[in-house]
């Protein structure tokens, strides 16, 4: 009987301490749990800490800021003010000058017209078409280049009878254009002269020029006013001096058909009176 009584005793102590050793694993393993658990709060709580204070710098800083921005509210008010008025002036300025171009464009358009109309009475209505005869433009000018084989023998500053055929048409435009200018240009090649009344091209290339200038004054009625005699000698080449036929070229009479500068000037400020309405 006490032999089974021990045994039953043994028994249940065994049994008992089986049991206790799983609770305390249980709890063991619970306890780890909640220390790590307890570990990341902590951590999270220290991170949370950090962006508190730096949260609070900024805080601080935007307050601050905050506070000079409205201190320079009103210094900035009068400086947008000032802006707005510059900003209004510069665009009237802009404004003033775009007009002020429009009108000089008005203005050399309508000098390009009276150009175009001075061609066109050179070519058709007074008719010269001769192939030694060139008529261009050139930046608004008109220019009348005349070969020298029509205008005066070789070495001479005479002018032929047919030459003053030719500078009668000439005549007849200019003296329908009483406030343009004509100037006479006088080229000759580069070969040297000198006798007892030529010095060099320079003398013979004004000498061709001022007989030419004789003529359309004295010969065909052309006001002296609106005449102008210029030597420009050898030194203005159409072509290189090289050949017989190069200097043909060269040897020649250039007839500028131009307005008055000071009449263009007046025009121009004529237009800019016009665009600011005063008198």
């Amino acid at each position: 009987m006490k032999k089974v009584v021990i045994a039953l005793s043994v028994l249940a102590i065994t049994l008992t301490s089986c049991g206790s050793k799983k609770k305390i694993a249980a709890l063991e393993e619970e306890n780890k749990k909640i220390q790590d658990l307890l570990n990341t709060c902590t951590v999270k709580l220290n991170t949370c800490l950090t962006e508190k204070d730096h949260m609070a710098s900024q805080m601080e800083f935007l307050k601050k800021n905050n506070s000079d921005l409205i201190n320079n509210m009103g210094n900035l008010t009068t400086l947008s003010s000032k802006g707005a008025e510059n900003l209004e002036k510069s665009l009237e300025s802009l404004k003033e000058k775009d007009l002020k171009i429009t009108r000089l464009q008005d203005a050399l358009t309508k000098k390009d017209s009276v150009t175009l109309a001075l061609v066109t009475s050179l070519k058709s209505s007074v008719g010269i078409n001769d192939p030694d005869i060139q008529v261009n433009v050139e930046k608004g000018v008109v220019f009348i280049s005349i070969a020298d084989k029509l205008l005066f023998k070789s070495g001479s500053y005479v002018v032929s009878d047919r030459a003053k055929e030719v500078l009668a048409k000439v005549a007849k435009v200019v003296n329908s254009k009483p406030d343009f200018e004509c100037m006479v240009e006088g080229h000759t090649d580069n070969v040297p002269i000198k006798n007892a009344v030529l010095v060099d091209n320079w003398d013979l290339s004004v000498k061709r020029a001022t007989s030419i200038v004789r003529v359309l004054q004295d010969d065909l009625g052309v006001n002296p006013k609106q005449l102008i005699a210029a030597g420009r000698s050898f030194y203005v080449p159409l072509a290189d001096n090289d050949t017989p036929e190069n200097r043909a070229k060269n040897r020649r009479t250039r007839i500028v058909v131009l307005p008055k500068i000071d009449q263009f000037y007046d025009m121009i400020e004529k237009e800019m009176k016009n665009m600011t309405g005063k008198n």
